[in-house]
């Protein structure tokens, strides 16, 4: 894939753990978490409290004492094991560490450095993202963070890399045997697995089943300019792992037509017009509960598909100034990501210059459908994973993945399995729920720790707090995770926090020093 790799312009890398000013901690030989209350990721309700016991990067044992019903290893073989490090986290909860399991690392046209994203990824307790396509970085640049990242070289979440089918080697393949060629060249440069937008048929069909053979993960945004031809059961059928956002699955579930009733002045490249029309397609499709929609959910399902909907990447379509305004965007959006929302025509999903009463209304009606969709599938037993496409469209690194769980909330889930979507579900779906995504021996230390219940409030999860009034009625901030633990290193989240906060301030200062050396001439230092 290399030859096509002079056309893109990476963003610049991470810093080295050992350069950079919040290293985390560890691992260490052994290192005991002490009175903690375990919501695990599997579904199952919290229990504590407990001891965990890391050794290395790896959970060795859940301690409960004292309980009448030991839902954890008896405490006694471990009373005279000594630790490297003991932390008393009594009365905090801990879960498992978030995957995202739809992200793009940040571009340089949306942050200064990749640890920007990273630190608030962390910082929200994100330890695995799915980077879903390496679009505009380029796959060498994402393939080698995400080496970086696996050996504890940088500061940042594991990362599972995916590539955007035909990038890297010419124009998208159109044929079978180009299609199986590319994947296997895919897999041979370190591909996790490959993003799909479409493709003609045949050749898709062929690069899903290839893909499948040589153990590759598969995803499918399904663009409107293919979808007519390959929706998403279409795709399901033939091997996709996972339909993301809504693209596809209504058009699976058309009755009496069989593309979109598009208006007349529909242009694919008018972001304003693709985004403003969008909602149509909800309107357009079968009913909940009728043969069509549960036949389609029923076959899904018996397929194995897993559903990303990004709720929360498409929510400034129900209520654009209020997305617009999010209470983060102060400390945390760097300029350059700022003046990526900003509307444009030229910036994808910057494309509310006009956004009006009509579309969100629209769109409100829409979210109810898809998220009727969304629960029945999930309630079936389909799988429901976890992902933000962060970055555009309002949306800051961290923050847009624990509104995607409010959304999951809205959509009719229940606290424990929001928690479990953007747990073990991620895990499932990217074939390492035997390593991590959930809190139980032998599986990989990746947890978040917060002092509250989050399943109480999920909002305690955000980075910027979440506003109470105390008894003297004084507004105060609580909330934000506490601790992240990648691999047996602990990192401060807060302290993560604070460097994007000081990032992003320095960003803004030499971005103003720039206007005003523009402005007289000279340069400032």
């Amino acid at each position: 894939m290399s030859e096509a790799l002079a056309g893109f312009r990476p963003i610049g890398p991470s810093p080295d753990r050992s350069a950079d000013n919040t290293p985390g901690q560890g691992p260490y030989r052994r290192m005991i978490l002490r009175g903690l209350t375990v919501v695990d990721g599997t579904g199952a309700p919290p229990y504590g409290p407990v001891d965990l016991v890391i050794e290395g990067g790896t959970i060795a044992a859940v301690l409960a004492a004292g309980n009448a019903t030991r839902v954890a290893d008896a405490p006694e073989a471990w009373a005279t094991v000594s630790a490297d490090r003991v932390l008393d986290l009594t009365g905090h909860y801990v879960l498992p560490g978030l995957i995202d399991a739809h992200a793009h690392i940040a571009t340089p046209e949306q942050a200064p450095r990749a640890d920007y994203c990273y630190k608030l990824w962390l910082g929200h307790g994100v330890t695995t993202v799915r980077e879903l396509g390496a679009m505009t970085n380029g796959f060498a640049f994402t393939a080698e963070e995400a080496r970086r990242s696996q050996e504890l070289e940088i500061v940042a979440p594991s990362i599972v890399p995916y590539v955007y089918f035909g990038h890297g080697l010419g124009a998208t393949p159109t044929g079978e045997r180009q299609a199986c060629a590319w994947v296997q060249a895919a897999a041979e440069q370190g591909a996790a697995g490959v993003k799909f937008f479409g493709a003609p048929p045949k050749a898709m069909q062929a690069a899903l089943q290839e893909a499948a053979h040589l153990g590759l993960g598969t995803a499918c945004h399904h663009a409107q300019q293919d979808v007519a031809r390959v929706n998403a059961l279409a795709t399901s059928r033939w091997g996709l792992r996972s339909v993301e956002h809504w693209y596809g699955l209504a058009e699976a579930m058309f009755t009496d037509r069989t593309v979109q009733h598009y208006r007349p002045d529909y242009n694919y490249l008018d972001e304003a017009v693709r985004f403003g029309v969008g909602a149509e397609v909800w309107q357009q499709c079968a009913e909940p509960g009728s043969a069509r929609w549960d036949a389609v959910l029923d076959e899904l399902l018996s397929l194995g598909t897993t559903l990303v909907p990004t709720f929360n990447i498409y929510i400034a379509t129900r209520d654009a100034a209020r997305t617009r305004a999010s209470e983060w965007h102060a400390d945390y959006t760097a300029p350059q990501l700022e003046s990526f929302f900003t509307p444009s025509p030229r910036a994808h999903g910057s494309f509310f210059s006009d956004w009006g009463t009509e579309q969100e209304v629209a769109w409100r009606h829409a979210y109810q459908k898809w998220m009727q969709l969304v629960r029945d599938f999930h309630q079936r037993g389909g799988r429901v994973a976890a992902g933000s496409d962060s970055g555009f469209i309002y949306k800051v690194y961290g923050f847009g993945l624990v509104e995607e769980l409010e959304l999951l909330r809205e959509a009719g889930l229940h606290p424990l399995e929001v928690i479990r979507a953007a747990t073990l579900s991620g895990a499932e779906l990217l074939g390492i729920d035997d390593v991590t995504g959930s809190i139980e021996p032998g599986k990989r230390a990746d947890l978040l720790i917060v002092e509250e219940n989050p399943l109480a409030n999920l909002k305690l999860l955000y980075g910027h707090g979440h506003l109470r009034y105390s008894p003297e009625g004084l507004p105060y901030r609580t909330g934000g995770v506490k601790l992240t633990v990648r691999e047996g290193i602990v990192y401060d989240a807060a302290r993560l926090r604070a460097d994007v906060r000081a990032m992003v301030q320095d960003e803004r200062a030499r971005q103003k020093d720039i206007v005003l050396a523009g402005e007289d001439g000279s340069t400032r230092q």
